[in-house]
Parts: structure tokens; sequence; C-alpha cells
């Protein structure tokens, strides 16, 4: 546990800030997905991506699904941006602790929390999932990251410390990306995912290549590591994003400065490419028997 009044531990990882104080970062996430920073869902073979915020209400369904834990469990948002997944969270009965190192996210997720009135059920803090000092072993019922993890300096440290704070039994849920092998891949794709990790502070996904993630999960102790490939129920967004990418991504390429507006190029790019990578939601479980102790009975809310 961190000592009352100290800072917690954050991973230096200045690309990251770069990248959501960027500009085009704030205007695009705010005007497009309403502040929220993750794919809608859709059912396969839809065309039209609108109305936005009920995909993204779908997806966030989905990730409920996956938790697969009872409604009044505790769960940890790692990477809660402005708080909307934890809000929706909430609403659907689960208590939600929600970190994010990023400062201006972190005041208007509790503004969000505030005017939903849900103080009682969320707790948004400064945190970086690669040192969750600020919890104690076993406290979680479940955790998940929703298109954050990619930004993991460090995956191994951060899914030993998910392994540590979740309870036995405890569920894990991680909605991310990986990608082909770039040694199998044309050239063209493999530079321009490499360019778009580089500028959108994704280090992560750099090495996230098919089954890595699964294999860190499994290393931390985790078990029942299943991925569900979702990368056709995010085609009507990645299709949107294209179009409204397809103008301005000629401009700054011709003008050179695609490296400034990375989330122009990835949605452009990250639609030719798509047969690259995939949109997957990865589930675990953290084993009922830890170390040769079996969880309590306290713990078995769990289903």
């Amino acid at each position: 546990m961190i000592p009352a009044g100290e800072e917690p531990l954050i991973n230096k990882n200045q690309p990251l800030q770069n990248y959501y104080a960027s500009l085009e970062s704030r205007i695009g996430y705010r005007i497009v997905l309403g502040g929220t920073r993750h794919f809608g869902f859709y059912a396969p073979g839809t065309y039209w991506p609108f109305p936005i915020s009920k995909s993204l209400r779908l997806m966030e369904d989905h990730l409920i699904g996956t938790l697969d834990l009872e409604t009044g469990s505790k769960v940890l948002d790692a990477g809660c941006g402005v708080g909307h997944v934890a809000i929706h969270l909430a609403k659907k009965g689960y208590y939600i602790e929600g970190i994010d190192v990023v400062d201006a996210h972190l005041v208007k997720a509790r503004k969000n929390v505030k005017a939903a009135s849900l103080e009682g059920r969320i707790k948004i803090d400064k945190g970086d999932y690669h040192h969750l000092d600020a919890f104690r072993s076993n406290s979680f019922d479940g955790a998940y990251t929703l298109e954050t993890f990619v930004h993991a300096t460090d995956p191994e440290a951060a899914a030993a410390e998910f392994f540590r704070v979740l309870r036995p039994g405890g569920h894990l849920a991680m909605y991310e990306y990986d990608h082909v092998d770039f040694a199998t891949s044309s050239k063209e794709a493999s530079t321009s995912l490499a360019a778009i990790n580089k500028h959108a502070a994704m280090p992560a996904y750099d090495r996230f290549k098919q089954g890595v993630l699964e294999g860190i999960l499994e290393d931390a102790g985790f078990e029942n590591v299943v991925v569900k490939d979702l990368s056709a129920n995010v085609i009507p967004m990645l299709r949107m994003f294209y179009w409204l990418a397809f103008i301005p991504y000629f401009i700054f390429t011709f003008l050179g400065l695609k490296h400034l507006f990375v989330n122009t190029v990835t949605g452009y790019e990250g639609y030719i490419y798509r047969d690259a990578y995939r949109y997957i939601a990865v589930s675990a479980r953290k084993p009922l028997a830890v170390g040769g102790e079996k969880a309590s009975g306290e713990w078995k809310k769990l289903r």
C-alpha cells in the first residue's frame, strides 16, 4: 500500500502523455466518440455505424459478459479515461475503481461520475497498472483494460500486478489488438503499423504478435485464457474512420506531416491494412488455488 500523501509510482511514458495531449486526440475523441476511447460493437455484416453511442454501450455490454461477474462485484478499470466505461458498468450494478495516468482524463472522469451521481459506486484515482501498490493483494473480483494495455511499457509487470490484486477465481478481461507476424506481412503494412505504434505510444502492441498476449497472461499465472476475434464486429466504425480521414490523410502526407496526425493516419491506413491485425477480447481467470491456498467462502460469489 502507498503511504498516505505519497504520489503513486507512474512509469515514464512521455509519448503517451503527448499523444493524449495533442489537439488531434482531444478534438477527435470528443467530436467523433463523445470522449469515449474505444471501438463500438456491431453485428457482423452491418454497414451503417450510427448511432455511435449505441455501439459504444454495446461494446461495454460485451465487456460485462466477458468479465462474467455477479452484480455488486468490485472491478478495476485499468486506464479509465474520462470514466464512460466505469459509469456504464456502475449503472449495471458494479463497484468500480478507475485509474489513469493522464491528469486531464482524471479531472474529466471525476466530473462525469459526479454528474451521473455515482460517487458511491465509482472511485477515480491517479494510478499506473504497472504499479498497483495502492491496492492490496486479492482485493478485486475483476479487472479490465479497454484498448489501454497496448500502451504498456512493461506488459509482463502489468500482468503480474493484475494477477496479484485479483482474488483467487477473479476474472480479467482485455479488449486489445494483436497482429500477424510482420515477417510474413507486406512491407507496407508492417511499416505502417510500426509507425502508428510509435506515434500513438503503443509499445506493447508492437510486440503483440498473435499469441504473445495470451502467453504473457499464462506466464503471470492466469488460467482459462480465451481469445475471441471481434474484428468483424468493429468494421463499421473502422470504415467510418477511413472515410473521415480520407482527404486529410492525403493532405498531411503531401505536407510531410503524417507523424503529427497519427489518428488520421490510423483511420486511413488502419482500414487499408486491416487484414494485418485483429481486434480481440481476451478473458482469463486467476486460479482458485494459488500457492497451495484455496479461496475462502467470501470469494465464491464469483461465478
